[in-house]
């Protein structure tokens, strides 16, 4: 018999029953920009995103006569295991197999939905508190943004308060993604956004953002883009999302030449922004793009629109929906 378990992004759930076996599922999520990009000002970061359904991380956990990875290679999934194993001072071998992983490096939070994952499967494995603040804080995830933290634990949009006094960014909103709307995706294979060390690097080169522009950007996403969402006006919220994409654009451009990393994401990008889109963008440091649509009729002819402006670049594309559940746990 298996029992789905729904964690909640501060949720301490303690697994009575034993297991054997433990399954996670987790989805990709789309990082829409910074409300202080340089992490300067009087609230440092906070961040705006969403769960999206596609690519994903599946994986499953059991202990084993010996320490053992299988499935999908995913570099950082040993260092993830052994390191919140050492943490809770667990001394079991374990087998992990990785079924799929998102892409890492693109753009998508790879690295945080990995580590949620295997932490969490650990953690309902061993029968531990499931506390996702805790096992994040644990695998060094999320200094400064938090949307993967609240995509995992809750799904849907998310807008984070930014990291302060030593505490991992706060979820302050978390509403529901139309189920109608669909998000192009637009990946480019070739292409690897800013990461590790360069990206803190990046970080620590760029110029303060000005507060004015901050308090801007603030508003326009809590009484702009949030507002849009609950009340499903599409265009009011492409328009924010999409202001929000050419400030991020402007500011990190120097740092990843340009507004948006691939030349090949480049093209479809501007090709759908000469013909009228304005929800649009590059999650993250990218190199993926994005795109809203209003329905699925829509989505399909902004698929064939992409497949068209891309030429001879080799992208690749999946029309994906809003994410609106947690992740799953699955124990056995």
């Amino acid at each position: 018999m298996e029992e789905a378990l729904r964690p909640a992004c501060t949720g301490a759930d303690r697994v009575t029953a034993p297991c054997d076996l433990v399954s996670v599922s987790t989805s990709a999520r789309l990082h829409f920009g910074f409300l202080d990009p340089s992490g300067r000002g009087k609230r440092p970061f906070g961040s705006f995103g969403l769960a999206i359904d596609r690519p994903q991380t599946r994986l499953t956990l059991r202990r084993g006569s010996e320490f053992q990875i299988t499935g999908v290679d995913c570099a950082r999934a040993e260092p993830y295991l052994r390191s919140i194993a050492t943490s809770f001072a667990l001394a079991s071998p374990y087998h992990l197999h990785l079924d799929e992983v998102i892409p890492a490096h693109a753009g998508l939070g790879s690295g945080t939905q990995v580590a949620l994952a295997i932490g969490s499967a650990v953690a309902v494995l061993e029968g531990l508190p499931l506390d996702l603040t805790e096992i994040a804080a644990r695998l060094d995830r999320g200094k400064r943004s938090g949307i993967g933290i609240g995509t995992f634990g809750q799904g849907g949009a998310v807008l984070d308060g930014g990291p302060g006094d030593g505490a991992l960014p706060p979820v302050l909103c978390r509403l529901p993604f139309p189920t109608g709307w669909r998000v192009l995706l637009i990946f480019d294979p070739a292409e690897t956004g800013v990461h590790g060390a360069s990206e803190a690097a990046a970080f620590a080169a760029l110029p303060d953002f000005p507060e004015a522009e901050s308090a801007d950007l603030t508003r326009r996403i809590l009484l702009g883009a949030l507002p849009a969402l609950a009340e499903e006006d599409f265009k009011a919220f492409c328009d924010q999302v999409g202001y929000l994409q050419k400030k991020m654009g402007a500011y990190f451009g120097p740092m990843q030449g340009g507004p948006y990393v691939s030349a090949g994401v480049t093209a479809v990008l501007e090709g759908f922004a000469a013909d009228g889109v304005t929800g649009l963008g590059q999650s993250s440091w990218g190199p993926t793009g994005f795109a809203f649509a209003e329905s699925e009729t829509q989505g399909q002819a902004l698929l064939e629109a992409a497949r068209a402006d891309a030429g001879a670049a080799k992208l690749r594309f999946e029309l994906a929906r809003g994410r609106n559940e947690p992740a799953t746990i699955e124990t056995r």
